[in-house]
């Protein structure tokens, strides 16, 4: 199907060119959001009378979005999931989740503006790509954790593998103090009982 493009669309092309585009594309998702126009005569004149309003409009939410990405670009959310001890989530964090931890720390994110390079189903640090207008996108970080402690120590540049490993040697760590306890106690215990073992064979 042969349409005209009302906006930039990654891809495709930029505003006012005709392309053609799968039948389903076009009905399913870029004439419902109002991003192009089925080609005829009426709709061609259309976007020629409506061209000046149309720029000046794309440049007004281009400058919004400018403004936003300066401020969002390289921001790092907290999401806090439950997790193995290999650091696999139950579950994967969506693109909704991304766009409501942004939302909840003063940015207006929608979840379709947020691109996903793949899922993501591991604890750590994963970067995530903005859309916030057809010619402007931002990055941002997520820091997906089992907990607020957690986030912090990955933030600090250690991933889970190696809080796994300090946690294990603190714990084997611990181990080696108690038996070293159990053993000096047993060793006092014996000292203790050597002279009264001495004494009776005296008697």
């Amino acid at each position: 199907m042969d349409i005209i493009l009302l906006e930039r669309v990654a891809k495709l092309g930029q505003m006012g060119e005709v392309v053609s585009v799968k039948e389903g594309y076009a009905r399913n998702f870029l004439l419902p959001q109002g991003k192009a126009l089925r080609v005829n005569a009426a709709n061609l004149a259309r976007f020629e009378a409506e061209k000046a309003q149309l720029e000046a409009r794309n440049l007004e939410t281009k400058k919004e979005a400018e403004a936003l990405a300066e401020k969002l670009d390289g921001e790092t959310f907290i999401i806090i999931r439950s997790a193995s001890d290999a650091g696999s989530l139950y579950g994967s964090v969506t693109t909704r989740d991304a766009a409501e931890a942004a939302t909840e720390a003063g940015f207006s994110i929608d979840k379709k503006q947020v691109v996903l390079l793949g899922a993501i189903k591991e604890l750590g640090l994963h970067e995530v790509s903005v859309n916030l207008h057809p010619e402007v996108a931002a990055t941002i970080s997520l820091n997906v954790a089992r907990s607020e402690e957690e986030a912090e120590l990955q933030a600090a540049g250690k991933s889970i593998a190696e809080l796994a490993a300090e946690e294990e040697a603190a714990a084997e760590f611990e181990i080696q103090e108690l038996f070293d306890d159990i053993g000096s106690a047993a060793d006092e215990f014996a000292d203790d009982e050597a002279p009264a073992a001495e004494a009776s064979d005296e008697e």
